[in-house]
């Protein structure tokens, strides 16, 4: 039998419904990897606090991760028991990688027990570990060729990296406020980790609908407290303000956020299941194609049929290499340039406190005032004092 157009057109619109149907198990996929990704952040940053307090604080808190992380992890496994349904051998070298680090997750806890490992080196390792389980769900999109669940896939990810990044910063805190000081490595680190989830976020809110947008506005922003801990650790924390509190108080505010951008996380998810869900049924509800069907739709791609396949294939390689160019210079710049940013802000903090008479506290809102009327960020209203403080001279108030 010879093959027809029509033979073809109803082999694409048999495998788009596949393709559709697949997705909604890769769906179901994503939810077991954030989840377990959850636990395992949590696992990280309690074991870091454990490490550095010699024993002292959260040995329950990490046993109880511990077995959260073991039960979520036998979730995953039974998800990709059959995983015929998965597109891509790069996927499966993904799947490989995040197994053989979950594999050996037994052995780093043995060493974290017996304190025969570094928190530095700990969290690194689950960090390792996290980079790989979360690097499996945008290979998942090689199977997606509707654009509504491609964006919803993309706008997850780029949460779900933001979510991570927020909670590399919960550890890194942890293990500075615990050990009581932050050197120059741990505030480039901690810095660094602050504006690659605002990238993320920011790439996030640009992909994603309304609701969902102001759900993580209203509730996964960072608050007061967790900007006057970040300014304390970037500025201000010295050898000699060891407090074992502070930690906690660290650990349990930022713990408090993550927990908020896990619910924004799950209807990230849920979005997502819901368009593949409103795209198979679109599908499900196709007539038969006429004749005229038939060539009006073949009209139609060849008139722009270059256009397509550069649309599909080669412009979005060239904008993901573009992309990834300038995340990397933007990270090496922005490293330098937040702690630069930070220590004039400090400066002219210091110039309030000492010729006002100012608190830190008041200090920081006066700073935060004078940005806001004047329109400008606070670093260039900052640079602008300190420039002139030689010049002015101003009296110490008595």
């Amino acid at each position: 039998m010879i093959p027809t157009a029509r033979d073809f057109l109803i082999a694409a619109r048999t495998r788009g419904r596949e393709q559709l149907q697949d997705i909604l198990q890769i769906g179901q996929l994503t939810g077991r990897i954030a989840r377990l990704a959850h636990m395992l952040q949590r696992e990280r940053g309690a074991s870091n606090i454990w490490l550095c307090s010699a024993g002292n604080l959260f040995g329950d808190e990490r046993k109880s991760c511990a077995q959260e992380v073991d039960g979520e992890m036998t979730h995953f496994r039974q998800a990709i028991a059959q995983p015929d349904y998965l597109p891509g051998s790069a996927l499966f070298i993904n799947l490989a990688c995040a197994l053989h680090y979950l594999e050996r997750l037994p052995a780093l806890r043995e060493k974290i027990s017996a304190q025969q490992i570094t928190p530095s080196e700990a969290m690194e390792q689950f960090n390792c570990t996290l980079r790989h389980l979360l690097s499996i769900v945008p290979e998942t999109s090689n199977a997606v060729e509707d654009a509504g669940v491609a964006r919803a896939l993309a706008a997850l990810f780029s949460f779900m990296q933001g979510k991570e990044f927020a909670g590399q910063e919960r550890a890194i805190g942890a293990l500075g406020f615990t050990q009581g000081t932050f050197n120059d490595a741990l505030r480039q680190q901690l810095a660094d980790r602050i504006d690659s989830q605002q990238r993320c976020f920011e790439a996030f809110c640009s992909m994603a609908d309304e609701p969902l947008r102001l759900q993580y506005q209203s509730s996964g922003e960072p608050c007061r407290e967790t900007e006057r801990l970040r300014r304390l650790a970037c500025t201000r924390l010295s050898a000699d303000e060891a407090q074992p509190e502070r930690a906690l108080q660290w650990f349990a505010v930022l713990t408090a956020r993550i927990d908020a951008l896990r619910k924004v996380e799950e209807m990230l998810i849920e979005a997502v299941m819901a368009q593949a869900q409103r795209a198979l049924g679109q599908v499900l509800h196709e007539t038969p194609l006429s004749e005229t069907e038939i060539a009006n739709w073949v009209a139609g791609h060849a008139s722009n049929d270059g256009e397509r396949y550069l649309d599909r294939h080669l412009l979005p390689l060239v904008r993901q290499q573009a992309q990834q160019l300038e995340t990397m210079a933007q990270q090496l710049a922005s490293l330098q340039a937040t702690l630069e940013e930070r220590k004039v802000i400090d400066k002219a903090k210091a110039l309030l406190i000492r010729h006002q008479g100012y608190s830190e506290e008041q200090a920081w809102q006066t700073l935060r005032k004078m940005a806001m009327n004047q329109n400008k960020r606070m670093v260039d209203v900052a640079h602008a004092m300190v420039s002139v403080a030689d010049i002015w001279q101003l009296p110490i108030k008595e």
